[in-house]
């Protein structure tokens, strides 16, 4: 009999995970930048594991290196503004 009370039900769940922020776009601190995503790793001036959080105010924009295992990843950074 498990279920979610006062909760978002599983139909509809899959609509907020992602990405929330494009390439560019200005942030403040404390900004949700993902949820859920195992495809996007933090970088700098992020924090979190799998929702990433803005650790300070700036502009977002992506890098891509490979990882250990040869593989393509993408690292969320953050540009602080002045």
């Amino acid at each position: 009999m498990g279920g979610r009370v006062g909760g978002i039900s599983s139909k509809y769940y899959c609509e907020t995970a992602g990405i929330k922020v494009s390439g560019g776009q200005k942030v403040k601190s404390g900004t949700i930048l993902t949820r859920q995503g195992d495809q996007w790793k933090r970088g700098l001036n992020v924090i979190g594991r799998s929702s990433l959080t803005a650790a300070c105010d700036g502009e977002v924009y992506f890098t891509r290196r490979k990882n250990g295992y040869n593989k393509v990843i993408t690292l969320i950074n953050i540009k602080p503004s002045n």
